[in-house]
């Protein structure tokens, strides 16, 4: 009996010392949260990840408590990276926070282009053309066709004759000499915010084919080849109206370049500018174009009565692209190649807005 006493006293005092060393790492492994100054607290609240050679800090995701304000309240717009979006793949493409030693640096001027050409009502048209033309009456003037709603087939048609064309990978104001803007990289192309403006307008009932196909493996011919995709498409899909060939800009130099913007909820975004041709002479067989100018005017004065800012002026031609091809047939550019991925997507869904209300009306 003895014995066994012993031997329960052991278990007991084993047990007691186990609970003492679990209570001592607890305490330790907390000292770090609860102890030293702002930057210990996030260092330990923070994960860390081993990219391009260096450690960086992730963002801490836990809630602020409601007496402090967040650190996103405390960023700037332009450096919080978009909500729910995952991280893009840039292995096989450029990284702004990569290792850039030796490189030249260059810089980035943002700008909202306005003010510029004919005034029309709440938006500008740069008209080229030397005609005088009557943009409120374009404006005003119906529409020739009209989208259905919840249809079963596509009613709208998204492309991309550049199909390479891409955008910064972060929204920064430098870019390095080994920035090059085009890729087959779909998570930072024209092809992003074609999926952008395809899923904002399915969400809203309007049935939308976006087709990625490439064009621009070599440049000559780019548009001859992507006339034929879309008439290919509308051959298959007969109820297509609608017809965007959506493009990125470039604007500055090779060693400065300008990026325009507007700011909408907080956010910085990519302005759009919509290209608009004509035909006066039927030299090209574009006698539609004053139909394509209506449905232009029309986007360009609700997207700036819905969101001032959000355009440059309508460029405005000789030229017919492939707008030719239908009445809703229009080539949109969605910033330059130093607007940010993330820039060109917050325009991509509020430019999907727009032509989904100006097709309602």
């Amino acid at each position: 009996m003895k014995r066994a006493g012993n031997f329960f006293k052991r278990i007991k005092t084993l047990f007691a010392l186990l609970l003492v060393i679990v209570a001592v790492f607890c305490t330790v492994t907390r000292l770090p949260q609860v102890m030293g100054d702002g930057d210990s607290a996030a260092l330990a609240a923070a994960a860390f990840t081993l990219t391009d050679g260096k450690y960086r800090v992730e963002a801490d995701t836990r809630t602020a408590p409601a007496t402090e304000a967040s650190s996103a309240q405390k960023q700037p717009v332009a450096n919080m990276l978009p909500s729910a979006t995952p991280p893009r793949d840039k292995s096989s493409y450029y990284d702004s926070y990569g290792d850039h030693e030796g490189e030249a640096v260059y810089d980035i001027t943002q700008k909202t282009i306005t003010g510029d050409g004919t005034l029309a009502d709440n938006c500008y048209i740069k008209n080229r053309t030397g005609l005088d033309i009557d943009f409120n009456a374009s404006q005003r003037k119906p529409l020739t066709f009209k989208v259905s709603k919840n249809s079963s087939s596509p009613q709208v048609l998204i492309y991309h004759t550049h199909t390479s064309e891409a955008y910064l990978d972060e929204t920064v104001d430098y870019y390095y000499e080994s920035y090059y803007s085009r890729t087959q990289n779909e998570a930072f192309s024209v092809v992003a915010v074609g999926d952008v403006i395809t899923q904002t307008l399915q969400n809203r009932g309007i049935n939308t084919l976006h087709d990625k196909t490439v064009h621009d493996s070599t440049y000559d011919g780019a548009y001859d080849r992507s006339a034929q995709t879309v008439e290919a498409d509308m051959k298959r899909c007969k109820d297509i109206k609608v017809v965007l060939d959506i493009h990125r800009d470039a604007l500055g130099s090779e060693d400065a370049k300008v990026k325009p913007v507007f700011e909408h909820d907080g956010k910085t975004a990519a302005q759009i500018m919509i290209l608009s041709g004509c035909d006066p002479n039927n030299e090209r067989g574009f006698t539609n174009w004053q139909n394509n100018l209506s449905f232009a005017m029309k986007l360009q004065h609700k997207a700036e009565e819905l969101y001032p800012g959000m355009t440059r002026p309508v460029s405005f031609d000789y030229f017919a692209y492939n707008e030719y091809i239908c009445d809703g047939s229009l080539l949109i550019e969605v910033g330059s190649d130093a607007n940010s991925i993330d820039e060109a997507e917050t325009t991509a869904a509020l430019l999907a807005e727009v032509l989904a209300q100006v097709l309602a009306e």
